[in-house]
């Protein structure tokens, strides 16, 4: 998984494309008279915080099932869960607004907003190109729970969600009830738990004191997956295809409305698997 420090490289891209869009306004309205460059740079940070504020409603509104049930997981925007469309709608209809006591300005704002977007474009196809070249699903040698050795490779010819995770990690044990109810809404889909530098009796009174009834436990004391799979931190979700082809990943905490999102975009409908291993 690529990030630049702590930060992953979907922050970083969407941060980068807010900074171009706020100088190419800047660039744009030079021209103009009465500090108006500061101005467009100023309306393109306000255009896209309410676009964002409406891409999160409008992803809400989407998938209000799921967020109803976990109120709290409308606040957690790092699950990435936002409409684009609607937001790139709000800001428009904002710009078209706020320029109207300005209408010069209309032109050097709606410049910016389509440099940053192509900017987020082009480097959400950088991302795909690289994940169509990424490594495929690794052959660790991991151990389930009662100690039995098991490959990962055990778990190839269907989709894989693989959860990197461990007991001491907060936002790991508030996404671990998300995983639970998937693998039962998800059953021809392996929802994979790699517990990372942990023992068997760490993980087990973990899963126990929570009461969580999770079905593909394996332990990697030695993380060797974070290593193997250049995961920077926890909890890392990578998505798999049934040809081992990595599709998607994220790092950080996912609600069952970014899961199930992620699912229906990057796995195509089958048919449930027969029984795990």
């Amino acid at each position: 998984m690529m990030g630049v420090g702590p930060f992953s490289i979907q922050a970083v891209i969407i941060f980068a494309a807010i900074l171009l869009a706020w100088l190419a306004a800047r660039v744009a309205a030079r021209g103009l008279p009465d500090g108006a460059h500061k101005r467009a740079g100023a309306m393109v940070l306000d255009a896209v915080m309410w676009g964002l504020v409406a891409a999160r409603l409008g992803y809400i509104a989407q998938w209000w099932e799921e967020y109803s049930a976990a109120p709290r997981a409308m606040i957690a925007i790092g699950d990435g869960g936002f409409s684009w469309r609607v937001g790139l709608l709000a800001a428009l209809a904002y710009v078209g607004w706020r320029s109207r006591p300005a209408p010069l300005l209309r032109g050097p704002v709606l410049t910016g907003l389509v440099v940053g977007g192509m900017a987020w474009v082009a480097a959400q196809g950088v991302l795909e190109h690289l994940r169509q070249s990424a490594a495929p699903l690794p052959d660790l040698q991991l151990m389930a729970l009662d100690g039995r050795p098991l490959a990962l490779q055990t778990y190839a010819g269907r989709p894989i969600v693989l959860n990197l995770w461990a007991s001491w990690c907060p936002p790991c044990r508030r996404e671990m009830p998300v995983f639970e109810q998937a693998q039962e809404e998800f059953p021809h889909i392996a929802f994979v738990m790699i517990n990372q530098g942990e023992s068997a009796a760490q993980a087990r009174r973990f899963l126990t004191s929570e009461g969580l009834v999770l079905r593909d436990v394996l332990l990697d004391p030695a993380s060797s997956a974070m290593r193997e799979l250049r995961s920077s931190g926890l909890p890392t979700t990578l998505f798999f295809d049934a040809d081992g082809a990595l599709v998607h990943s994220h790092m950080g905490e996912l609600t069952m409305a970014s899961l199930k999102s992620t699912i229906l975009r990057r796995f195509a409908p089958a048919a449930p698997a027969s029984a795990a291993p």
